[in-house]
């Protein structure tokens, strides 16, 4: 057992953390006469680790997950939520969505295309919830800042959020609610012609260029950001206003997050920084949920898709969800760290 557990650790640290990358930069800094312990130097080799660190991550696992996304096209997609009902299908929805690894502004097209193609319209939030909060490549990268018992529960918890929040909008029958020229689509199910290993190594790599394009001006935005919290503001202020000692410190935290627009690797160095400083766990996930699901880019894309009224309800039913868990996690903190 303690050989398990020890081989553990070392993916955590080693290969997913790479903490052997930071020792490395530390050790360059230094020997250029950079003094690391200083803010300057600390935020220097933070910004250097965690840059170098998310994006081969990032590299790695978009590869991977674009080419399982390959056996899954719009098309498939369509035909295998078209199987189930129910509850069953809201979860399978909110599965699906694991496997996109798109940012919410990416995710609305693929939801307006599963609506018109006459997919129950609850069923389709809960995918349009749970493909920009979570996906593999969040649940392997969390495991590498936050451990594998954070990881898995922001991404469980996210699930949830996705599975309730469809459901209600299902039993609301908010279907009048969708745009006419959403509802009056033709639907069209080209059938996906077979892919080679070949071309599925090719679309792997261009999802890898596409999205490194995408995300890598918001990640080295979510590092910088990190790096001052985590130098150069004090502790006391980070603890005053998302510590303990603020109950509306999740609600801040989702305020905040609204009006920024980044997806998960964005957020996540911000939010390693701040649980640093002593910000409470449920806290930092309200934020990163926030950020990633109800930022204003995909409100105004969504805005166009549906009536205002369903998206009211979207926000309410995402915001309440959101706060909800923050709370609680803070609750349960000392259970996960």
């Amino acid at each position: 057992m303690e050989i398990l557990r020890s081989t553990w650790l070392f993916i955590q640290d080693q290969v997913l953390g790479m903490k052997w990358l930071n020792t490395v930069i530390g050790n360059g800094l230094s020997a250029l006469g950079l003094d690391t312990t200083s803010r300057l130097g600390g935020s220097i080799q933070f910004f250097l680790y965690d840059v170098v660190k998310i994006t081969v991550l990032l590299c790695v696992l978009i590869f991977v997950i674009s080419y399982i996304q390959s056996y899954f096209p719009p098309e498939r997609s369509k035909r295998i939520l078209g199987r189930f009902h129910g509850i069953l299908a809201n979860i399978i929805a909110a599965l699906l969505g694991t496997v996109t690894p798109f940012c919410s502004c990416s995710s609305i097209p693929l939801f307006i295309g599963f609506t018109s193609a006459g997919i129950p319209l609850g069923v389709t939030f809960s995918f349009l919830i749970s493909s920009p909060m979570v996906d593999l490549g969040s649940l392997l990268l969390l495991m590498s800042i936050f451990g594998a018992n954070i990881a898995i529960v922001y991404v469980v918890v996210g699930l949830v959020i996705a599975v309730i929040g469809g459901t209600i909008i299902e039993k609301m029958h908010m279907e009048n609610y969708v745009d006419d020229f959403i509802r009056n689509a033709n639907s069209v199910d080209v059938e996906s012609d077979a892919l080679t290993v070949r071309e599925r190594l090719i679309f792997a790599k261009e999802q890898v260029i596409e999205t490194f394009k995408k995300v890598f001006p918001y990640i080295l935005v979510g590092v910088g950001i990190g790096a001052i919290i985590h130098n150069w503001i004090p502790e006391s202020w980070i603890q005053t206003v998302l510590g303990s000692n603020n109950p509306f410190g999740v609600v801040l935290a989702v305020l905040v997050g609204v009006p920024m627009y980044a997806d998960i690797f964005g957020t996540i160095p911000v939010a390693e920084a701040l649980l640093a400083k002593g910000a409470q766990l449920g806290t930092i996930l309200s934020f990163m949920m926030a950020v990633t699901t109800l930022s204003l880019p995909s409100i105004i894309m969504l805005k166009k898709a549906v009536k205002p009224k369903l998206l009211v309800l979207f926000i309410v039913i995402c915001t309440l969800g959101i706060v909800i868990v923050g709370y609680l996690f803070n609750v349960f903190q000392y259970l996960l760290i």
